[in-house]
């Protein structure tokens, strides 16, 4: 059964996506590779806005683990999504794409401020919008922070790149006969814990309704083929 089209999506990527064959920072050919599919996914008619993750710089759970204080560990990992936004900012510019980064915490030398109509009026006149600084408060992830502005700007799909090619009912890394599900429900992703987004995201997606697309961003040209409805991904979608 082929999977729908969407229009205006939101695509989440992993800060981990931007470090390419690294251990750590920005890779500028991913970036590059990163905005060149972006750039074919609007030519292809499709509205985008962006959430990335700050993984690659700074994880605010693993510096609270390191004895940093939970908060303090947590707005340190919002500035690293916004050095991450600022990164793919630049590398879409490079190639035509006007963009707007809009930051959750007010930083107007480099960026916007988040204003919902401001982000909505950026998105109507073509604009990419990239929405860093997660939600502007601790204890929230990148990944909500994604959901929650899906659902604020009326997207169709929220599309998360990774580095799996959907979702599996084990880690496909540690275990060979792992097995990829074509659609799941979000009560099963919750009830099994499938690990595709953290439960407060996926519980949003779901009172929202809407569907969470899992997809490997890491192979070229994926981004493009999952759009048309092609390619390999999982969707995620309210049981009918």
């Amino acid at each position: 059964m082929p999977r729908p089209r969407f229009h205006r999506i939101l695509l989440k990527l992993s800060g981990e996506a931007l470090m390419g064959e690294g251990q750590f920072g920005i890779d500028p050919d991913t970036t590059s590779r990163m905005a060149q599919e972006i750039k074919e996914a609007k030519e292809a008619g499709h509205e985008l806005c962006l959430v990335v993750g700050g993984g690659n710089i700074f994880r605010g759970l693993a510096g609270a683990a390191k004895g940093f204080d939970r908060s303090t560990a947590d707005y340190m990992g919002m500035l690293a999504t916004v050095m991450n936004a600022l990164a793919m900012q630049n590398a879409l510019e490079k190639i035509g794409i006007d963009t707007r980064v809009l930051s959750a915490i007010p930083m107007a030398t480099v960026s916007e401020p988040y204003i919902r109509r401001r982000a909505v009026r950026h998105m109507e006149k073509g604009r990419v919008v990239i929405f860093a600084a997660g939600t502007g408060n601790p204890y929230f992830t990148t990944d909500t922070a994604a959901a929650l502005r899906a659902a604020e700007m009326n997207c169709d799909a929220l599309f998360k790149g990774t580095s799996v090619d959907g979702v599996y009912d084990a880690d496909p890394k540690k275990v060979k006969s792992a097995k990829r599900y074509e659609s799941v429900g979000f009560h099963q992703v919750l009830a099994d814990d499938l690990k595709v987004m953290d439960a407060s995201a996926v519980a949003l997606c779901r009172d929202n309704n809407i569907p969470i697309v899992v997809f490997n961003i890491r192979e070229q040209g994926n981004l493009a083929r999952v759009l048309s409805g092609e390619g390999v991904a999982t969707i995620v979608k309210n049981e009918e």
